[in-house]
């Protein structure tokens, strides 16, 4: 597959790429910085105490302790902060997309403990102990190799803006239902749309990826 400058990117390296993403996610804060005025404080209390004598009518922000593919981390957001923008803006985690921002596309799609849901509707504080998976877990796991490899095969994209939802909906998809139907899979990714047009080789790549994940092998050798 290409990146956005033409140039080749193998499976391996983008894994590795998704691996080093996740990797680099803060696991504890060690500043606190003032959304308004942007100073800097070394703990809560101090940006509490700020807040109070400084901009008395803003709202607070609260530190919110996230599990985000695989691991613990704390972060530091607006009340009103969605889950899309918190993984965004605050932990570098740019697959899951925003395109209607509304709950209507799928694009924002990511995995909590065990659905697929839509990131751009969920407060983050809404999320604090709950299992999260973007598409860049599933990029660096390599059980689903075969199911990236089969949408590389397929072209099940074309601008690949909404590819990252109609993904991660497909891991959630299989991850409860190994075996589906093709009307199984359309059921499933009818939240997802793609301006492209792309929807038949979404099934046709996920019952590959179905069928040579249960031989436990894999779509390039």
């Amino acid at each position: 597959m290409s990146n956005d400058n033409g140039v080749r990117v193998t499976h391996a390296a983008a894994q590795a790429q998704a691996a080093e993403t996740i990797a680099s996610i803060p696991s504890v804060l060690s500043e606190y910085s003032c959304t308004l005025c942007k100073k800097v404080f070394m703990s809560y209390s101090d940006l509490k105490y700020h807040y109070e004598t400084e901009h008395a009518d803003a709202v607070l922000p609260v530190t919110v302790k996230l599990h985000v593919n695989g691991r613990d981390c704390e972060v530091l957001v607006e009340p009103q902060s969605t889950l899309k923008q918190t993984l965004q803006f605050k932990l570098g985690l740019t697959g899951a997309k925003e395109m209607c921002n509304e709950g209507a596309c799928g694009s924002c799609t990511v995995i909590m403990d065990g659905r697929a849901v839509l990131s751009c509707t969920l407060l983050t504080v809404e999320c604090e102990g709950k299992d999260i998976q973007t598409v860049e877990g599933i990029a660096a796991d390599p059980k689903w190799k075969p199911l990236v490899d089969a949408y590389c095969k397929w072209d099940a994209m074309q601008c690949g803006f909404c590819t990252p939802g109609f993904l991660v909906t497909a891991k959630a998809l299989l991850d409860r239902n190994p075996h589906p139907t093709e009307e199984e899979i359309k059921d499933a990714l009818a939240g997802n749309i793609c301006i492209c047009g792309t929807y038949p080789r979404h099934s046709t790549a996920i019952l590959e990826a179905a069928a040579i994940m249960a031989k436990g092998g894999l779509v390039n050798g």
